[in-house]
């Protein structure tokens, strides 16, 4: 679904990728070597940068939410240089934070196409790496004015925590459209309109960009729930069907135990049933979307993505912003 151009002219998203790495990889690693070297190794095998041994290795991430911080600075901003590289790294901090309290959380045990952090290290370990990226990420942000903006999307996070854990008995589409606003569409929000005011936006500049970070979180998130259900592990780089083997109710599958006829019918009888082997799961994944939900994930990731496109019009020319739209179609064109 989506936008299926994420280039133009010379321009592509993965140059604004690789600028944003350049940018702010060295900030983030200076960071990092205020950890103690134990808990510093967990968060270098986690990041992608040693493997289980501590050699180095070049397993690169995405730096999505970096990426969108610069662009932001850079939508409102005419002065050089970049604006934006500290509040890209305290993100980018929450972001690893979140992605190793995620893994704990939920047991999974693979990432990027390798073992999990808290598989290798222990729980222990994991959950001390967490503490130290959360910490470091406080740290680069005091003294700034984004520091407030960071502290709501953590609050957020934090405060979603318990309702995924328990989102077996979450029941309604709205209650799961809730929690992904508090988790991924929350950091995605604070993480444009920290680059907006690094970039000196004016207010209407940066609500905007807020509500911009708001809607592609929630389009991204979707996109991210289906990929779950009906990806490719090898592309994704994450295993298939998670969220079903635990009875996680993303939207795509609220939408689907809540509908109508005797294929929900047959899905719900299913879905209580305690087996859960890679056949039981096909046949789920194959039933949600005869439901139609996977059908409606699509409709409502485009309504999103078109309502975040909007809210780039109220920035700045679109030369400006061409930079947030590249990255905008890049993570709302993953196939499934």
């Amino acid at each position: 679904m989506g936008i299926t151009r994420y280039e133009s002219g010379s321009r592509t998203a993965a140059a604004v990728l690789d600028e944003a790495r350049r940018l702010v990889e060295p900030a983030y690693r200076s960071s990092l070597d205020r950890i103690a070297p134990p808990i510093r190794m967990i968060v270098g095998y986690h990041a992608g940068w040693l493997d289980a041994t501590a050699r180095p290795c070049k397993q690169v991430g995405k730096s999505i939410r970096p990426a969108l911080v610069l662009a932001s600075a850079k939508a409102v901003a005419a002065a050089e240089p970049p604006q934006g590289v500290t509040e890209a790294v305290a993100v980018e901090l929450v972001h690893d934070f979140s992605l190793l309290q995620d893994e704990l959380l939920d047991g999974d045990e693979q990432r990027r196409n390798r073992r999990a952090a808290w598989s290798v290290f222990g729980e222990r370990g994991a959950q001390l790496a967490g503490d130290a990226l959360l910490a470091m990420a406080i740290n680069e942000m005091v003294g700034r004015p984004g520091i407030t903006l960071l502290s709501k999307a953590l609050d957020a996070l934090c405060n979603e925590q318990p309702a995924d854990i328990d989102s077996e008995h979450r029941e309604s589409v709205d209650e799961s459209l809730a929690m992904i606003e508090s988790k991924t569409a929350a950091l995605l929000s604070c993480a444009c309109e920290m680059g907006a005011i690094a970039g000196g936006a004016d207010p209407d500049q940066a609500r905007a960009l807020a509500e911009f970070g708001h809607h592609l979180g929630i389009a991204f998130q979707l996109i991210d729930d289906m990929l779950g259900i009906w990806g490719n592990p090898t592309m994704t780089g994450k295993p298939l069907y998670p969220d079903l083997a635990n009875r996680r109710k993303s939207p795509p599958i609220a939408r689907a135990l809540d509908s109508a006829g005797p294929t929900a019918d047959a899905l719900r009888e299913l879905y209580r049933d305690v087996g859960r082997d890679s056949e039981t799961l096909h046949r789920i994944a194959c039933l949600i979307e005869l439901t139609g939900a996977r059908e409606w994930a699509e409709r409502e990731a485009r309504r999103q993505l078109d309502a975040a496109l909007d809210c780039l019009r109220e920035v700045s020319a679109d030369d400006a912003t061409e930079d947030l739209r590249l990255l905008a179609a890049m993570m709302t064109s993953r196939s499934a």
